[in-house]
């Protein structure tokens, strides 16, 4: 199991990135499309646990070509994958304010699911620490993931799929929008995709530790 988190990083990057670009690209034929749905985890996938890890310093990942506190290639690792991943559950295209919200949904839970799995799988491997109040408390992989993992992947997830289906209904009903509205698009998207669980995950922490989480806590001993 070590091995193959070792060696995931590496083929997940190299493969799971271009591969990733042409599923989505085969599905929309359009380049705001396929950008957002492609380039929005890599790019939240670099800010977010680059904060959280080399400003923040509550999370801790173990690399051999690391970027301060987290892996260099870290972007295109998770969203890659992400982006694989929620194509296989996507289904057909939004057609309805319901099927926008269908998909937040899906999304959310799909991305929530299994990246708690992954965290806890890597944590007890030694590859990802994370410092927060579970963890200084002494309590198990667990409960140090349930802390964070689900408003951090669960809210990002619900973000991101709410800005691809969105985007599918304004296409479907507007046509596809041009080069300035794409990009103000693609950066609204991201800036969602930050704020919701970011924002989600420090009310959570604040009401439950009486903190926002955002700095590491020393282990008691």
């Amino acid at each position: 199991m070590n091995r193959l988190l070792t060696l995931y990083p590496y083929l997940a990057a190299f493969i799971l990135a271009p591969l990733s670009g042409y599923l989505w690209w085969q599905t929309y034929q359009n380049w705001p499309q396929m950008l957002v749905a492609w380039l929005t985890p890599v790019l939240w996938a670099y800010i977010v646990p680059g904060v959280g890890t080399n400003i923040c310093k509550v999370w801790e990942v173990k690399s051999r070509w690391n970027m301060g506190r987290f892996r260099i290639q870290h972007g295109f690792v998770f969203g890659s994958a992400t982006g694989v991943l929620v194509w296989l559950v996507h289904g057909a295209a939004a057609t309805s304010l319901i099927d926008v919200f269908k998909t937040a949904f899906i999304v959310a839970s799909v991305l929530g699911f299994w990246n708690i799995l992954y965290d806890i799988v890597a944590i007890r491997a030694g590859i990802l620490h994370i410092y927060n109040q579970p963890f200084a408390e002494g309590k198990g992989v667990d409960a140090i993931v349930m802390d964070y993992a689900p408003w951090i992947f669960g809210g990002f997830g619900a973000a991101y799929g709410l800005m691809v289906a969105g985007l599918e209904y304004y296409v479907r009903h507007y046509g596809v929008p041009g080069l300035s509205l794409s990009l103000a698009i693609l950066l609204f998207g991201l800036a969602l995709s930050i704020a919701v669980p970011v924002l989600g995950f420090m009310r959570h922490s604040y009401k439950k530790h009486g903190h926002t989480g955002t700095r590491p806590i020393e282990l008691n001993k």
